[in-house]
């Protein structure tokens, strides 16, 4: 068997018991660690890109649907949002055969280039005052492109971040995929801070909303300079195998641990898009927060929770990636509609940021250990393309969808339900936490 560039998640059987942590030389600890920040640092671009959208969208919604209720144009983009994650499963699988048949390496940089083209394209759209119905057409496919970028990232930087994670500690190596993760949704709320403060609500209704699309394009060049200095991981055995990276052979020797991926990822995409990128928008047409004040309570909590993300990692070093699972689906199926209801009644932004906090702190469970604890239950050879489509199925269907199923509700005067929609979803999730097996199926296992 061909060895590959970076040495596989940890030394063989005959170095190290499976529950025994190895010794790495200072050397390979470095190049491991570099090689995590490399990947993440692209990470952080492809999902600035892709949220900076649903931060902005409030100011750019009525220039590219015609002018009316507030609340209608903001269901319009969140319409076009979904859609850009519907892409995600055709990116998953395309993006996840990529990288078992060809290399994770080459994945990675064909998704945040295609990231990068997206953003340059939306910055330089013309408006529906323009070009009429041109304008929301012309966005839709921008965000399609980019949700087909995206869709690939997630399993191909997972995998890529678990393999070369340290043994011992790949609950809190892995965990840098959601800090650069929320990182890049951090940033994208912190650039639409600082253009509040300095430019006027016209100027950005006008021309600034087009800003972080500029920005989030140019890091992308950044980005794929570093990605270039990444190593394979993926053997070349692997990579010539005939089976590798084909649906066929994971839906018939692997079907099981993909339907359980798809299970609790449902309700973990779904939470956290309801307290990340839906919350700006609940803060503000359901709270009563001016706009302003909800981009700072959002910032500070985005913070928070990125800083969170290493904590809750480790945490699963030590209890066992399946009991964080089960905490967050029992956490989130019984703290949710408590949480909000709470909120919509609160009109302090500290006390509204503290339940946001609170409801992050369970959403951590899942997503600190999120690429880890599906990258645990496939093989190599089918690994990026089982990661990435069973989250990119669940993620397009309920992570896509939360805030259109939020405003729809809202306009219809049942806001309430959609609380306990998330709830239903987060017992769901509990569920099939339940299928996780006590220990790896894989990863301690490889090369």
């Amino acid at each position: 068997m061909t060895t590959p560039s970076v040495p596989g998640p940890g030394p063989s059987a005959a170095q190290t018991s499976a529950n025994t942590p190895p010794h790495y030389s200072p050397e390979e600890k470095r190049h491991r660690i570099f090689s995590i920040m490399a990947a993440s640092s692209g990470n952080l671009v492809e999902w600035f890109d892709f949220y900076v959208y649903a931060f902005s969208a409030i100011y750019f919604a009525a220039a590219f649907f015609p002018k009316g209720d507030p609340t209608v144009q903001l269901l319009n983009t969140a319409g076009v949002f979904a859609a850009g994650f519907l892409m995600r499963p055709i990116g998953g699988w395309l993006f996840g055969r990529i990288a078992d048949k060809y290399g994770r390496k080459k994945s990675m940089l064909i998704s945040v280039t295609m990231m990068c083209a997206g953003s340059l394209v939306i910055a330089c759209l013309p408006t529906y005052a323009q070009v009429g119905a041109w304008a929301p057409f012309l966005l839709l496919l921008c965000r399609l492109f980019q949700g087909l970028s995206v869709g690939g990232e997630y399993g191909t930087t997972a995998t890529y971040m678990s393999e070369v994670a340290l043994k011992g500690q790949r609950g809190f190596y892995s965990s840098f995929q959601y800090v650069t993760l929320i990182g890049g949704q951090l940033l994208a709320v912190l650039l639409i801070v600082i253009l509040e403060a300095v430019l006027t609500d016209a100027e950005l209704r006008a021309w600034g909303w087009r800003i972080p699309f500029v920005v989030g394009a140019a890091a992308a060049v950044v980005a794929m300079l570093l990605r270039r200095t990444l190593h394979e991981t993926q053997s070349t055995e692997a990579m010539q195998n005939k089976e590798t990276g084909t649906l066929s052979n994971l839906f018939k020797h692997h079907w099981r641990a993909f339907v359980t991926v798809l299970g609790y990822t449902a309700g973990g995409s779904l939470i956290f898009y309801t307290f990340t990128t839906y919350m700006q928008k609940y803060l503000v047409n359901s709270v009563g927060l001016p706009i302003k004040t909800a981009s700072y309570v959002m910032t500070v909590c985005l913070f928070l929770y990125m800083c969170m993300q290493p904590l809750f990692g480790a945490l699963s070093d030590r209890i066992g990636r399946r009991t964080s699972m089960m905490l967050f689906g029992a956490l989130g199926a019984l703290g949710t509609v408590p949480i909000l209801t709470t909120m919509h009644q609160a009109s302090s932004p500290v006390t509204a940021g503290l339940l946001i906090l609170v409801a992050l702190a369970i959403v951590s469970f899942y997503t600190s250990i999120s690429g880890i604890v599906k990258a645990e239950m496939f093989p190599p050879e089918v690994r990026a393309l089982g990661v990435g489509l069973a989250y990119a199925v669940a993620n397009a269907i309920f992570g896509g969808s939360a805030e259109f199923v939020a405003l729809a509700l809202k306009n219809a005067g049942h806001e309430n339900a959609f609380f306990w929609y998330v709830s239903a979803m987060m017992v769901i999730a509990f569920l099939f936490s339940l299928r996780l097996p006590k220990q790896a199926a894989y990863l301690h296992h490889d090369h």
